[in-house]
């Protein structure tokens, strides 16, 4: 325990979204049953994923019926046990960025971190989508976990991003 003290799990968990660029996606399908999807996630300054969606797809679906979801981002573990890599699960609310100058800006960034998904950005059935956060849990390796404040999670985002930019 005493070397988990020491570590910090909320610069961990900031790295690991700000590195992530893949991760899985939790929805609830009408009926009630869990529902789980590869998503390509590009995290905004202030630590909301930021979600390129298909209304094709069924999770998209499930979103427009039910908001609620949960996004993993998981990393690579440090030896064979898959149980020791760090991962990330955030809880909360998508929603479609309607407002068109902040759906520019959120496509913009989308495609810096995601360059293919320009091939098909621009069709008419995608989406970008924002995870509006309620809670955050970190998982640093075995025995090494935390429910992360999310005010204190967005400081260490946005610190981590403007480092990046500036």
């Amino acid at each position: 325990m005493a070397a988990n003290q020491e570590r910090n799990f909320y610069s961990e968990a900031a790295s690991l979204l700000a590195t992530a660029r893949a991760g899985t996606l939790a929805t609830t399908t009408p009926a009630g049953l869990p529902h789980a999807a590869l998503v390509t996630p590009a995290p905004a300054a202030d630590g909301a994923p930021i979600l390129l969606l298909s209304d094709l797809a069924a999770h998209t679906r499930n979103l427009r019926a039910n908001p609620a979801c949960a996004l993993l981002i998981t990393g690579a573990p440090v030896d064979e046990n898959p149980q020791t890599a760090p991962r990330l699960l955030l809880n909360g609310t998508a929603r479609i960025i309607t407002d068109s100058a902040a759906c520019a800006a959120a496509r913009e960034h989308f495609l810096r971190i995601h360059p293919y998904a320009a091939q098909y950005a621009g069709f008419a059935d995608f989406n970008l989508w924002r995870l509006e956060l309620n809670d955050a849990h970190y998982v640093g390796g075995f025995a090494a976990a935390s429910r992360l404040r999310l005010a204190a999670l967005q400081h260490e985002i946005n610190r981590i991003f403007e480092k990046f930019s500036g």
